[in-house]
């Protein structure tokens, strides 16, 4: 499975967009699939985790009420819709996969990264 991550872009504070993860490969609807941020400085940090079938989600606390995970396995994507956005949000954005069904909160628990796409939340 390969990874390719877009839709981040210059947004204002309180404002939305969405982040899709295209994924190749037949077996894509085995994997656990997440996505995680990484500000400059600081180390990469989970955001929401999404089961195989996407009927089971975890999120971060820092996002919760305001981010929305989901799947869609028959067009192999993963999209990450992101509502309310504050500063505190600004970072790349990667979307990583997992071959287990296991929701992982770590990043060392995930194998397989896409390339990322800036998100930049204007205050």
């Amino acid at each position: 499975v390969q990874l390719q991550a877009s839709g981040g872009g210059l947004v204002q504070a309180g404002g939305s967009l969405r982040l899709s993860c295209a994924a190749s490969g037949r077996t894509f609807s085995r994997y656990t699939v997440a996505w995680f941020r990484q500000a400059p400085g600081k180390e990469r940090e989970f955001v929401v985790g999404i089961s195989w079938s996407g009927s089971s989600t975890s999120y971060a606390d820092s996002v919760k009420g305001r981010f929305t995970g989901s799947r869609d396995n028959d067009k192999t994507t993963v999209y990450l819709q992101m509502n309310s956005l504050k500063p505190e949000d600004s970072a790349v954005y990667y979307c990583a996969a997992r071959g287990s069904t296991v929701i992982h909160r770590t990043a060392a628990g995930y194998g397989l990264w896409g390339q990322g796409t800036q998100v930049t939340v204007s205050s």
